[in-house]
């Protein structure tokens, strides 16, 4: 399928709509195709400006997402309008519900210690057909611990996930998946954030009217305001820079 790839900034999105998103992910779990799929957002897009190996790596996904609405905003004003907003907290939710249908089984590395063994549970009960083959909260550095990783990838394999949903962060998510993919036999990996939180259900997402108007960052910030402040209103208006100097 096109990807219809177009230039961002400093990267590049792929202009397809959810459905079309998520036919790419489940046919490269039927061609057992190694890939990984990265939405970003604002936050991202400020931190590839100075971290170039991030940027490589999102660069060479098989997908990159526009998560979040001021993405979309940009990508009007530069003509270059894209199909729609596709966040990973929408996304994964329709991914497991297609890839149940289709017996695929799902792995969930990541949350704080017991959080993705929630959002297993309520995922079981509301889709029965899930199948998550494992869940694992790893330590704090584990990704400078070589043990600990071969720990990880082996635990990923013999789990015989089709689906790999890395909830990290950014940008640990997607510097885990880069490096360590062929170390372990999940065909497709998914950068998917805080996702955990919300299938746990821990965390409450944004009404779906913010979400629409691109205020679902003023939702979570009213969450936790004391994290988030730097983030949203320091670190995230450097986007505005970009704008100008990608014109």
């Amino acid at each position: 399928m096109p990807r219809n790839r177009q230039k961002f900034l400093n990267t590049y999105l792929d202009n397809v709509s959810m459905d079309e998103a998520i036919d790419v992910i489940l046919e490269c779990v039927e061609q057992r195709r190694k890939a990984y799929i990265v939405p970003i957002n604002v936050d991202i897009v400020v931190k590839m400006e100075e971290d170039l190996y991030l940027r490589k790596i999102t660069d060479e996904a098989e997908l990159i997402l526009a998560d979040g609405k001021p993405l979309i905003w940009i990508s009007d004003y530069r003509k270059q309008p894209l199909k729609e907003k596709i966040s990973g907290s929408d996304l994964v939710p329709l991914l497991c519900e297609k890839a149940a249908k289709k017996g695929f089984r799902l792995f969930i590395l990541g949350g704080k210690p017991g959080v993705a063994e929630m959002a297993k549970a309520k995922m079981e009960k509301t889709t029965p057909e899930i199948k998550i083959a494992g869940t694992y909260a790893p330590p704090i550095g584990f990704e400078q611990d070589p043990a600990e990783l071969d720990r990880i990838n082996q635990m990923i394999t013999d789990s015989e996930a089709d689906i790999l949903l890395a909830c990290l962060g950014c940008p640990k998510q997607e510097k885990f998946i880069y490096e360590n993919q062929k170390n372990y036999a999940a065909p497709v990996s998914v950068c998917a954030g805080a996702t955990v939180d919300f299938l746990a259900g821990n965390v409450s997402r944004a009404p779906k009217w913010m979400s629409d108007h691109g205020l679902e960052w003023f939702y979570r910030f009213l969450q936790e305001p004391r994290r988030l402040f730097k983030r949203y209103f320091v670190d995230d208006l450097k986007i505005l820079k970009l704008v100008q100097k990608y014109r």
